[in-house]
């Protein structure tokens, strides 16, 4: 039986997990991370992706992360996201809404109010849900 650490994904609003686990694999800004326990200790900024982990029983579940930093620690890793959301949390059609109202502020290449740094991070993020939600 694999050895247990503590994960806790937290935002500014809530605690999403808090639980033990067998592993973690995180979306690090520099690339993808893993971690089992006694991993060095660490810390990473994240990007915009997907965190999955085994659960105490060896279930993978899905975290949604919307940029944030991980500290990882030999027994636990701390996810401080700006956003997340577990997978099967995710709101179908409202992702394809966000999706769509990015796609059309990238499409309007004549309007001067269109931030399309943040229109690029927003279909990211949309196209990211999505593809969580229906894996």
């Amino acid at each position: 039986m694999a050895e247990k650490l503590f994960l806790e994904v937290v935002t500014p609003q809530k605690a999403v997990v808090s639980e033990e686990v067998q592993s973690v694999v995180a979306p690090g800004s520099e690339g993808e991370f893993g971690v089992l326990k006694g991993h060095t200790t660490f810390l990473a900024s994240l990007k915009v992706g997907s965190l999955r982990y085994k659960d105490a029983s060896g279930k993978e579940k899905y975290v949604f992360i919307n940029q944030g930093f991980a500290e990882v620690l030999p027994d636990k890793v701390t996810i401080l996201a700006e956003s997340a959301e577990l997978s099967k949390n995710i709101d179908v059609e409202r992702c394809e809404q966000a999706k769509k109202r990015a796609e059309n502020r990238l499409a309007d290449k004549t309007s001067k109010d269109v931030d399309f740094a943040r229109a690029e991070a927003a279909l990211k993020r949309a196209i990211q849900r999505i593809a969580m939600a229906k894996a």
